[in-house]
């Protein structure tokens, strides 16, 4: 797998707002924040895609919703619910080949069968 920009941020190449950091992980805030609350949870494995996961990663991706549900509840927003989310390839919305997981939160989240439930 090719260096991307989250290469460089666990190897503090180049700066992030860091919020959590082990030796599995890291989550930092998104710079294009789509929520009030948006931060990434990364492996510091290099996996390009979902499709791409190992048998052997199955610990390490539970890792990275604990760590998201960890830092939700440090962001006083776990109660009121948050969206964790990773895209997969072009078509799925990834833009950087090396797996995250998206945490947005702060706002209602519409989801076309939510919203629509909200109608009845």
């Amino acid at each position: 797998m090719s260096e991307t920009i989250f290469t460089k941020i666990i190897n503090k190449e180049i700066p992030a707002d860091i919020l959590y950091e082990d030796e599995q992980s890291m989550a930092f805030r998104d710079i294009a924040a789509q929520a009030p609350v948006h931060f990434l949870v990364i492996p510091k494995k290099p996996i390009a895609t979902i499709n791409d996961i190992q048998p052997e990663d199955k610990e390490l991706i539970g890792h990275l919703y604990w760590v998201a549900a960890q830092l939700a509840k440090e962001q006083g927003v776990a109660d009121q619910g948050y969206r964790a989310v990773m895209n997969c390839n072009e078509y799925g919305g990834q833009s950087v080949y090396h797996i995250h997981l998206h945490v947005l939160a702060g706002k209602p989240l519409g989801w076309p069968p939510y919203t629509e439930r909200l109608k009845v």
